[in-house]
C-alpha cells in the first residue's frame, strides 16, 4: 500500500503557498514544505501554516537558498526518512491544478514502481520563449534515453517512488536549480525505473514570480544535457540490451 506525501519547495511564494497546502490538504496528503533560504515574510508565513496544522504539514527549513532541485532533494530525502513510500511533487507558486492530484494519485496506485511524470497542457500564460526552449529540452533527452518514454521532463507536478529516487540522489551528483527535474528522470529511466506520462493543466504562475534565470538556468541546463550526453555513451551497451531483451 502506499504512504504518500505532497513535498512542495517554496522560495518566496507568501501568497500562494495557503492555497497550494489547502488544495493539497483537500485530498487528504500531508506535506512536508521546504523552505528554500526564504525571505522573513514568506518563512513567517511557513512557520503558521505548520504549527496552525501540525499534525499534518512538516516545515524543514534551509537556511541558505540551494535551489528548487536542492529543495527538493532535501525534501524527498526527508520523505523517505518519515517512512513514506511516494512524494508527490508539486509547485508552491499556483502553476499547477490541485484538482488533477487524484489522477496523479490513481496512476501511482496502478503503477507504484513508476514516476507519474506531469505531461502540461499550457494556456495563454506560457511565456512564449520558455514553450520553446522546452522542446529542445525534448529532443536532449530522447537522445539521452534513446526513447520517447518521457515525454516532458521539465514539469514540477509529478509523483516518485521514494526508494529509486532517494538511492539517485545519494549516488549522483543531480543538479541543485531547474536542471534537476529534467536529470533525476532521465537516470531513473537509465536504472529502468518506468516513467508513465499523464497531462495536466498548467498556468504561468499565479503571483507572478518566476524563479527561472533565463541565462543562468539554460546555461545550467545545456550543462546538464551535454554531461548526461556522455553518460548515454557509457551506458550504450547497457540501454540497448534492456532494449532488445523488452
Amino acid at each position: 500500500m502506499l504512504k504518500t506525501v505532497a513535498v512542495i519547495p517554496v522560495y518566496n511564494h507568501p501568497t500562494t503557498i495557503a492555497a497550494m497546502v489547502a488544495g493539497v490538504r483537500r485530498y487528504g496528503l500531508p506535506c512536508i514544505l521546504v523552505d528554500d533560504g526564504s525571505e522573513p515574510g514568506c518563512a513567517a508565513v511557513l512557520k503558521d501554516l505548520a504549527a496552525q496544522q501540525a499534525d499534518a504539514v512538516t516545515l524543514l527549513v534551509l537556511a541558505v537558498n540551494q535551489g528548487k532541485g536542492g529543495a527538493m532533494m532535501a525534501g524527498l530525502k526527508e520523505a523517505a526518512r518519515q517512512g513514506y513510500t511516494h512524494a508527490l511533487q508539486i509547485d508552491a507558486d499556483g502553476q499547477h491544478d490541485v484538482q488533477d492530484i487524484p489522477h496523479f494519485m490513481t496512476q501511482a496506485q496502478a503503477h507504484p514502481g513508476a514516476v507519474i511524470a506531469g505531461c502540461p497542457i499550457y494556456d495563454a500564460s506560457v511565456p512564449k520563449g520558455r514553450l520553446y526552449a522546452r522542446y529542445a529540452t525534448h529532443i536532449w533527452v530522447w537522445i539521452n534515453t534513446l526513447s520517447l518514454d518521457i515525454r516532458d521532463s521539465m514539469c514540477g507536478f509529478r509523483v516518485y517512488p521514494l526508494a529509486p529516487v532517494v538511492a539517485v540522489i545519494d549516488s549522483e551528483r543531480l543538479g541543485k536549480r531547474m536542471d534537476f527535474d529534467c536529470e533525476v528522470l532521465v537516470r531513473l529511466h537509465w536504472r529502468g525505473v518506468s516513467i508513465v506520462s499523464l497531462p495536466t493543466r498548467v498556468t504561468y504562475p499565479q503571483d507572478g514570480i518566476s524563479h527561472f534565470k533565463v541565462w543562468w538556468d539554460n546555461v545550467l541546463i545545456s550543462r546538464m544535457h551535454t554531461q548526461l550526453f556522455f553518460g548515454m555513451l557509457l551506458r550504450l551497451p547497457k540501454i540497448l540490451w534492456r532494449k532488445v531483451a523488452a
